[in-house]
């Protein structure tokens, strides 16, 4: 079964292992959602959409349909 960052809980981390050209938005990847780095869960919404991450030194918040199309080669256990 496939992880991705939807399925991270608050404080864990992941690698990015995969993710769909087509369906992730460029600014998404030019700020460094690209596989090989590591992804942590920051926070979620009360309605848990949409997921507040980290990537790359930077923070931003991405919808739970985008982040679900981001999987995850290992998650790796670290709270914050």
């Amino acid at each position: 079964m496939e992880h991705t960052v939807a399925d991270l809980e608050i404080g864990e981390k992941g690698i990015i292992e995969e993710l769909s050209f087509v369906e992730i938005p460029l600014p998404l990847m030019e700020m460094g959602c690209i596989p090989g780095k590591e992804v942590t869960l920051i926070q979620f919404s009360p309605l848990k959409d949409p997921l507040y991450i980290q990537v790359n030194g930077s923070h931003f918040a991405i919808r739970r349909e985008t982040a679900e199309k981001i999987i995850l080669a290992k998650r790796l256990c670290d709270e914050l």
